[in-house]
């Protein structure tokens, strides 16, 4: 079948890009698959080109608001019916979004995985013809995945539930091991994998040893460099940093050095994010200074710089935020300067992230205590609280939890919000006469059990039986819906099922046990990013070995070996690949230029840089703060407590106790935290 009729007539296009048209192939032929392709390479045609010849609906799963708006607009700019259903539309949007799904008129429905936890969403789901589920960046899947998100890992029983036939995962970072993870979750045959070469001639790689003191004038030098020939300052130019308050100082420094720049991360609202993200976009700002939090959705061709100020988190962060620059094909530049000073934040983010095994053992403690309370084996939670009481992070807790589901101990039942408001669209007299009279009755002592103040009012369910609640919030989902009342919710709690909890301790243990392998996985990705920076050989071709392309000749090793003298024995020049016709380096990383950096300096903390008079005092300082704040006894602080306190990692409750006023809070925070609990630990 000659495609490229229907590509001309959607899209404009005269031709596939490479890759494309297999994974398209493949798809109309029923067969669910995975692409790979490099940041800029065309994933996104694989499953809109796909939607056009399918006779259901697209659902497709992405990670971000802002990839999902730009994604629809740009379909919708083609004539094809696409849409999304997401927190930012009022309830009358989604209800007609819904209705125009139902009526045929959207081929492409675009959501978060977030979506999925709404039970009225499911059952909306569960009323449709879905031919293609698309998960995006579905790297995120993978628990080997360096952008892992624990709700993915739903995907495969919902693909399930919904009886999706097809599946098509798409990601431009996936080492082997990643690769073989999302395929196995998904049944994807190997032979139903694509990947296109990894290498874009137009990066040219530069890692440059800088010590932390000379960082802002080798910025500003490597923005200067290059001038716009019409404006005379820095091309387009993103410059990405690890902390939100480097982001705000660095874009200072270089507006006092004529250099436009505006900083861009979480910390800041939403409008003013999107303002900066649309000034960059059309042309009137040309320097982004960001954390992780820019970048994906943003698809600007002319980007000539992506600098990495302070180090990238891992290979596969490197690789993604690189993949921005130069899509137009043009020569780009992509410069790290690189020194280990900001080695420990990195590694602060891994140990915050990981339980403490008491964390562990009282979470179960909960479950078990509220479910026999309550006779009827559930266990209800709200994600904040619980993060507060039990002191693991909110990202952690959710992965917690996903794991307590695939070993049996939970399951999801269902979810409801614990706070209602409503108020009348439609006259009350005139909601309750289109209805029977048993449902009218029920109706009426709903509205009858809420408070109203002036035109909002909120029900009072907690004398209710729990059938007659689960009825009620039913009936005022279903009011809304047919636009007779307009309904808010806030604090969303799940409900689970709970099954056997009698080897509570072993559980604990074997999670605990899983989190730390998770840590050390990350550690590791951190330790690898390091040995690739400092190598001797072609970036170019160490990095598109790292993600298993052979592009450059010797067979892919992939990121099990990285940072291991195998790989440094492999990455050398092959005389008999290039007498093959295949690169066995680029000619243009600073490697092949002959500007490898070497090891990179750092300090190894010992003994003598910790003062433990001083940490005795901080630590007491925080055992008081426990005992006034928390009202936990000094001897509840576990080591991990303490040490995170005096590396400046925040916690549940060290941001409720305030630690961060203290005076000892992040004083060795920018020692290893490894060796930092070693020499605490000993005093």
């Amino acid at each position: 079948m000659n495609l490229i009729p229907a590509l001309q007539q959607h899209f404009g296009f005269d031709q596939f890009r490479g890759g494309q048209e297999q994974c398209v192939r493949q798809v109309l032929a029923g067969q669910s698959s995975l692409a790979i392709f490099p940041t800029g390479a065309g994933k996104s045609l694989c499953y809109q080109f796909s939607a056009t010849q399918l006779s259901g609906i697209t659902l497709v799963v992405s990670p971000l608001l802002a990839l999902i708006k730009d994604q629809v607009e740009f379909l919708q700019s083609k004539g094809i019916g696409a849409a999304s259903l997401d927190s930012s539309q009022t309830p009358d949007q989604n209800r007609d979004i819904m209705r125009q799904v139902r009526e045929g008129q959207i081929k492409i429905l675009m959501v978060s995985v977030e979506r999925f936890n709404n039970e009225s969403f499911r059952n909306f789901l569960h009323t449709l013809s879905i031919s293609l589920l698309v998960v995006d960046e579905a790297h995120c899947i993978s628990e080997w995945g360096h952008n892992f998100r624990p709700d993915y890992l739903k995907l495969p029983d919902y693909q399930r539930q919904f009886n999706i036939p097809l599946v098509l995962l798409l990601t431009a970072t996936a080492a082997p091991k990643v690769k073989r993870d999302m395929a196995a979750k998904f049944a994807i045959d190997e032979q139903h994998i694509v990947q296109t070469g990894f290498y874009r001639s137009n990066l040219n790689l530069t890692v440059l040893s800088v010590p932390q003191v000379d960082k802002k004038a080798a910025l500003l030098n490597a923005l200067q460099q290059h001038l716009s020939p019409n404006t005379n300052e820095a091309e387009p130019a993103i410059v990405y940093v690890t902390l939100q308050f480097s982001a705000e100082e660095i874009a200072q420094w270089l507006r006092a050095n004529q250099v436009s720049a505006q900083a861009y991360h979480a910390g800041l609202d939403s409008e003013r994010r999107e303002q900066i993200q649309q000034d960059f976009m059309s042309g009137k700002l040309n320097t982004v200074v960001a954390t992780i939090a820019f970048g994906m959705g943003i698809d600007k061709s002319n980007i000539r710089h992506v600098i990495h100020y302070d180090l990238p988190k891992s290979i596969e962060n490197y690789s993604q935020e690189i993949g921005r620059a130069g899509r137009d094909g043009q020569a780009s530049n992509c410069v790290t300067l690189a020194n280990l000073e900001g080695l420990s934040t990195l590694e602060n983010f891994v140990y915050g992230d990981t339980p403490e095994l008491e964390s562990i053992a009282y979470l179960l403690d909960l479950i078990d205590q509220q479910s026999v309370m309550q006779r009827t084996l559930t266990w209800e939670m709200q994600l904040y609280a619980l993060s507060n009481e039990t002191n693991i992070r909110q990202l952690p807790l959710k992965t917690l939890l996903v794991q307590l589901e695939l070993m049996g101990i939970i399951s999801p039942k269902y979810a409801y919000y614990a706070h209602f408001r409503y108020k009348f669209v439609t006259p009350m007299a005139q909601v309750l006469s289109q209805f029977d009279a048993d449902r009218s009755a029920f109706l009426m002592q709903v509205f009858e059990a809420t408070k109203f103040k002036k035109v909002w009012g909120e029900p009072n369910f907690e004398f209710w039986a729990q059938e007659a609640k689960d009825r009620a919030i039913k009936a005022l989902d279903y009011l809304s819906e047919k636009g007779l009342i307009e309904l808010e919710t806030k604090q969303l709690t799940q409900v689970y099922e709970v099954y056997d909890l009698s080897q509570k301790e072993q559980v604990a243990v074997q999670l605990s046990d899983y989190f730390k392998q998770k840590e050390g996985a990350e550690i590791d990705r951190i330790a690898k990013l390091i040995a690739f920076f400092e190598q001797d050989t072609c970036l170019n071709k160490s990095l598109a070995h790292y993600f298993g392309d052979k592009s450059f000749g010797d067979e892919s090793f992939g990121d099990e070996s990285f940072g291991d003298e195998v790989l440094r024995n492999k990455c050398v020049e092959n005389e008999s690949t290039e007498k093959k016709g295949v690169k066995a380096q680029c000619g243009h990383c600073s490697s092949c230029l002959g500007n490898s950096i070497g090891k990179l300096s750092g300090h190894e903390m010992n003994e003598n840089d910790i003062d433990s008079e001083q940490v005795r005092q901080d630590l007491s300082e925080l055992a008081s703060a426990f005992q006034s704040s928390l009202k936990l006894h000094p001897d509840s602080m576990s080591l991990d407590t303490k040490c995170r306190f005096l590396a400046g990692i925040s916690t549940p409750y060290l941001t409720k106790c305030r630690a961060k006023r203290l005076s000892g809070f992040a004083r060795y925070q920018d020692q290893s935290y490894a060796k930092l609990r070693q020499l605490v630990q000993a005093l």
